[in-house]
């Protein structure tokens, strides 16, 4: 309803400018249009010189002056015309000379084209001026609105069949959903359903898509507004703005008020180096005092999303407002596998494609890097001229989304090829000689993305939440695989493991000082987690340790590297006719699959295995770039 009446205000706007620019027109071309034009402009026309000697020699027989223009009769039959500029005193000296004189009068306009041409200057002046004051009162009215849409029931609702990898979460939701059908149900119990509901999850979740699913699960009004939406850089205007929107919930209720990204406008009060932001902190204070007015009675739910829940103000999460935290996790294999069937069950997929197999190949993908990775697919695939989606088209569309498109245009001289070759080498060869590392999944010196020279992709055995001491230690190994292999193979190292470096130092440091792993140190936690300065937390890093602590720590963290050095460099020189091979295969085809290097290796398949671990992907690839 809102929407034609909308439309409906829209289109009589249309309607006047439309009239206006009519009236416009008609006008400007009575103004230019002369009504008094030469008559006869077929005559030819003869200078003024000319008809006063024709005149004084007594050629003529008949005048006829029409304001400029005189219309002349010569006595032998001929007619001629003259302009002239002022008929004032001419008439006269005509007469005189015998000539038949004839004065005609202008012709008068139509009353309605004299009142245009009179008053639409005026007419027009006022009325821009009307419309440009109604704009503006407008916006003036409007500035204190909610900027909240509602979607109605003309789009397509979105269901809990439209919603995949995140099963608990759907559960948690149920009975929102089915007070919503049926209030009386609970109400004559006296129970009180959650009056806010806050979702919680990492980026990509389908937290949005949730709360979509519950408004159209529940059939009723779904208003739709971001927390940003809100704040204003005039003080007030957020409290007025959320005033409105609880407003118009009230008049449509049943209904779910969705605040995406909540915590552009919940932060904590008071916080941060210049205090508190009074825009915010008072649209915070508005929106409490709503949630707290719900009457026993009101069917509005309010649903939030985050993924930042640790800068919300304790107030919002007090019982009594967002009742319910709603963690929608990360999903697993049999949830990815499910978001898959999702996003490709309008797609016509070939006899190859298992979506099984591409969730077990996808661990730490989330619903937005899914439906990522099949439009991917499906754009490579219309690239090949294919008329459906094959497997091929799904393997590249991962690697796509893991780490950038290929760059075949980068030239890389024949050494620097090598040097790669040997680098990614290393990394898989000490990766399949450690037991409790992730299986090598491909191996590629194809450069990728922004600055990848080339990838090795690890894939977990299994399921896994926790990592061992040993696990991490043998991560650090296979970090240093390709480093060794350049010391061993060039004589020198080269910027191609800044990023290995990097990582390897972090898991090394994070053993030392957070999980309790150094045998020097034993089970303690050294240091702080640095927090945001502009929340309120530490401006400086307390590090909660003497310097000779410290110093300790340095080294712990350096034996733990020495120490992966030492192991992947004694895997390199045991088998450094592998490394040769790999590296040979690796110049020639440039990619190298998983299978490809058990069987040149020796290694039962069964060896690699694909993983269901919901660990991120991303963290088990090991690089070459440009430091």
């Amino acid at each position: 309803m809102r929407r034609r009446r909308q439309k409906n205000i829209k289109n009589n706007k249309n309607i006047g400018l439309f009239i206006i620019l009519m009236v416009l027109i008609i006008s400007i071309v009575n103004i230019f249009l002369d009504p008094n034009a030469i008559k006869n402009t077929e005559l030819p026309v003869l200078s003024y010189s000319n008809f006063m000697n024709e005149m004084n020699q007594g050629k003529l027989a008949k005048v006829t002056i029409n304001r400029e223009t005189l219309a002349v009769s010569r006595k032998d039959g001929t007619k001629f015309t003259t302009y002239i500029l002022d008929a004032s005193v001419l008439p006269s000296i005509i007469a005189k000379s015998g000539v038949d004189v004839t004065v005609e009068p202008p012709e008068k306009k139509h009353w309605l084209v004299s009142m245009l041409v009179t008053i639409f200057p005026s007419l027009l002046f006022i009325g821009f001026l009307i419309l440009f004051t109604m704009k503006v009162q407008g916006r003036a009215f409007d500035f204190g609105k909610s900027k909240s849409k509602m979607f109605d029931d003309n789009r397509e609702p979105v269901t809990f069949e439209d919603v995949a990898g995140c099963d608990e979460a759907k559960e948690e939701l149920v009975e929102i959903v089915d007070f919503l059908k049926a209030p009386k149900k609970y109400t004559k119990l006296g129970a009180r359903i959650p009056r806010g509901v806050l979702l919680l999850g990492a980026p990509g979740t389908g937290k949005t898509l949730l709360a979509r699913a519950i408004a159209g699960q529940a059939g009723v009004p779904f208003y739709s507004v971001s927390g940003s939406g809100f704040v204003e850089m005039f003080v007030g205007v957020g409290a007025s703005r959320v005033r409105d929107l609880f407003e118009h919930a009230r008049q449509t209720s049943p209904c779910i008020i969705f605040v995406d990204e909540i915590d552009a406008v919940g932060r904590h009060r008071g916080a941060g180096l210049g205090g508190g932001h009074d825009e915010r902190e008072q649209t915070l204070n508005q929106l409490l005092v709503e949630m707290d007015g719900f009457a026993s009675d009101e069917e509005i739910i309010i649903i939030a999303a985050t993924n930042r829940p640790d800068i919300l103000d304790p107030a919002l999460l007090r019982p009594g407002r967002f009742d319910r935290q709603v963690v929608v996790d990360e999903p697993d294999v049999n949830g990815r596998e499910a978001i898959l069937r999702v996003h490709t069950r309008n797609k016509k997929l070939a006899p190859d494609v298992k979506v099984d197999v591409l969730a077990k190949r996808t661990p730490g993908f989330v619903g937005a890097d899914l439906a990522n990775l099949v439009n991917e697919a499906a754009l490579l695939s219309a690239r090949h001229n294919k008329n459906c989606l094959n497997m091929p088209e799904f393997e590249e569309a991962i690697d796509r989304v893991i780490a950038g498109p290929e760059r075949h245009t980068r030239l890389i001289s024949e050494e620097e090829r090598i040097i790669i070759a040997y680098h990614e080498a290393g990394h898989a060869l000490v990766a399949a000689n450690l037991k409790t590392a992730d299986p090598v999944h491909k191996i590629s010196i194809v450069p990728r993305g922004h600055a990848a020279l080339g990838l090795t992709w690890q894939l977990p055995k299994e399921d896994r939440f926790l990592k061992s001491k040993q696990k991490l230690l043998d991560e650090i190994v296979v970090l240093f695989g390709g480093r060794v292999a350049e010391m061993l193979t060039i004589d020198s190292v080269t910027t191609g493991a800044a990023n290995d470096l990097e990582r390897a130092t972090k898991l090394a440091r994070n053993m030392v000082t957070q999980w309790g792993m150094s045998d020097g140190l034993g089970l303690m936690t050294l240091g702080k987690q640095r927090q945001e300065v502009f929340l309120g937390h530490d401006i400086i890093e307390d590090t909660n340790y003497s310097g000779e602590t410290a110093k300790l720590v340095d080294k712990e963290i350096k034996k733990i590297i020495d120490g992966a050095m030492q192991q992947a460099k004694l895997i390199l020189t045991e088998h450094r006719e592998q490394l040769e091979k790999i590296k040979d295969l690796l110049l020639e085809k440039e990619i190298l699959e998983g299978d490809e290097l058990n069987r040149l290796l020796g290694y039962p398949l069964e060896r690699k295995t694909i993983s269901n671990n919901e660990s991120d992907e991303r963290n088990n690839i090991t690089d070459a770039t440009l430091a």
